[in-house]
């Protein structure tokens, strides 16, 4: 591409969804390694960014066409990263670099050129490099000023406290029949507590929740209040509001693949993930009980108060969040019913 970049290196087994993936605020900061070899092959549609704007630092990736096989696509892959600046690297051997980063562990990396220097002295910056944990992303993804998006048909108001949405979560609570208004990230739980609101969507968001103190303590006000309902960062303030704790889990969860189990219905669910922190199970107060479970490694995916009307999931709430009553937009807009 002509320039290169910096960025924490993760990997995302998602065999589709470079776009989605890219403009993901989840991905903010990230160098994101694609599993799937071949990328580029439908192109890049408009009404597939997950935000304004692409979020990565740069595309992984073994292989990228430059022709584009879909009736919609409005540019190529390459095109498109060219114009906003990200840059790519292809011909890499991504199954070693997700098996090392299985291994070790997300971490910093750069990408190079010759133009910039010797292999030693790039080598030498990226062990400069910083990794991403305790640093506060959510002022560079959420939303500046209040806005809304009003819904004709709403019975009920929601405000969405804004860590870094995504768009196809905001259309899904809206698709359900909720007027949203999205505040920024650092807005006081009393503006979030008005009464023409009946009940508070923590949204997804990048990076590590420990590094957002007054956030955290934000919510803990709300706690009680309204129905709240938390998911990826948002579910991890929500757990750390309540007392629990969280941690780094050791390559994270990305992919469109994850197994959960709901173990309140015993079904497992597909769902969609990006996230590299997890709720300490044994941290968690003795009222909040453990919902979702992943099934390939154990973490917590999912909670809720046995008393209050309050709860959180990991997974984005769009695919295979399960059906009918069980899926948790209809178990939070009940909960505004009660």
């Amino acid at each position: 591409m002509g320039f290169g970049g910096s960025g924490e290196v993760v990997f995302t087994t998602s065999v589709t969804g470079y776009q989605e993936s890219l403009t993901d605020p989840n991905h903010y900061g990230q160098l994101v390694a694609m599993t799937f070899p071949e990328q580029g092959i439908y192109g890049v549609q408009q009404n597939c960014q997950e935000s304004s704007k692409i979020q990565a630092k740069g595309l992984l990736c073994r292989r990228m066409t430059s022709s584009p096989d879909h009736v919609f696509a409005q540019t190529d892959l390459g095109s498109w990263l060219k114009i906003h600046g990200v840059p790519v690297m292809t011909e890499l051997d991504t199954r070693a670099l997700t098996h090392h980063i299985r291994c070790k562990g997300p971490q910093p990396g750069i990408i190079w050129l010759e133009a910039d220097g010797s292999l030693d002295e790039g080598a030498k910056r990226a062990s400069e490099l910083a990794g991403l944990d305790s640093q506060a992303l959510c002022p560079h993804v959420s939303c500046r000023d209040h806005w809304e998006m009003p819904h004709p048909d709403a019975k009920y108001r929601v405000a969405v406290l804004d860590g870094g949405a995504k768009a196809s979560i905001l259309k899904s609570l809206y698709d359900s029949g909720l007027h949203l208004e999205i505040f920024p990230w650092d807005t006081p739980a009393s503006e979030l507590l008005a009464p023409r609101f009946s009940g508070i969507f923590l949204s997804n968001g990048p990076g590590d929740p420990s590094a957002l103190p007054s956030m955290q303590q934000e919510v803990a006000k709300l706690i009680g209040q309204r129905p709240v309902f938390g998911v990826c960062l948002g579910h991890l303030l929500l757990a750390r509001a309540l007392g629990a704790a969280t941690y780094a889990l050791p390559t994270g969860h990305r992919g469109l693949n994850q197994p959960v189990m709901n173990l309140e219905t015993n079904r497992a669910e597909i769902t969609a993930q990006n996230h590299g922190y997890a709720v300490d199970e044994s941290s968690l107060p003795k009222d909040v009980v453990v919902t979702h479970r992943n099934i390939s490694d154990g973490s917590v995916e999912g909670l809720r108060h046995e008393t209050l009307p309050i709860f959180g999931i990991q997974y984005a709430p769009v695919v295979g969040a399960g059906d009918g009553d069980a899926h948790p937009i209809v178990k939070f807009i009940e909960m505004m019913v009660r």
